[in-house]
């Protein structure tokens, strides 16, 4: 697909088959999701694909708006190291263009995919790191539920002229 297509036409995708992802379409995404720019280059991008029907169940249980998990084909947690990013806010950006390039990928494989977020909602970061037994220094940033789609979405044009300003506000 080409990218200014993708980056046009990729919707989030919440209505899944529950047809399980194949192995070479999920390797794609995450390489794709390791492609991202990490600023420093300190690449503290961590990943869990969750599969696992009762972990799924329990990320489901109190993650309010990740109820399509259990009939999607996984979850991706992208999550970022401490030790090897201090700066928070960098972490975060480095997690963010991961998972809008995760995002990118499901979309050009033909598969859906939404980006629930996790951080920095105390109870759903302690609750993913205590489901997921994440290390001290490992944050979890954000959940992308991804699958087989059971929707198509319409393009949506969101250019908005008044919000550009040029040399100063």
């Amino acid at each position: 697909m080409d990218i200014l297509k993708a980056i046009f036409t990729r919707r989030s995708i919440r209505k899944f088959t529950g047809e399980p992802i194949k192995e070479e379409d999920l390797k794609t995404i995450l390489k794709a999701g390791f492609q991202a720019p990490s600023a420093h280059n300190y690449q503290p991008r961590e990943y869990v694909v969750v599969r696992d029907k009762e972990t799924i169940e329990k990320i489901a249980e109190f993650h309010t708006y990740g109820k399509m998990l259990p009939k999607a084909g996984c979850g991706i947690i992208v999550c970022g190291d401490k030790n090897k990013q201090p700066e928070i806010g960098f972490l975060i950006e480095d997690c963010s263009a991961s998972i809008q390039n995760i995002l990118l990928a499901a979309h050009g494989l033909g598969l859906g995919a939404v980006w629930c977020g996790l951080y920095s909602v105390t109870k759903l970061t302690e609750a993913m790191a205590d489901v997921l037994n994440l290390p001290e220094n490992i944050i979890p940033i954000g959940m992308v539920v991804v699958g087989v789609k059971d929707e198509d979405k319409q393009e949506v044009d969101r250019y908005d002229e008044s919000k550009i300003h040029y040399d100063r506000w």
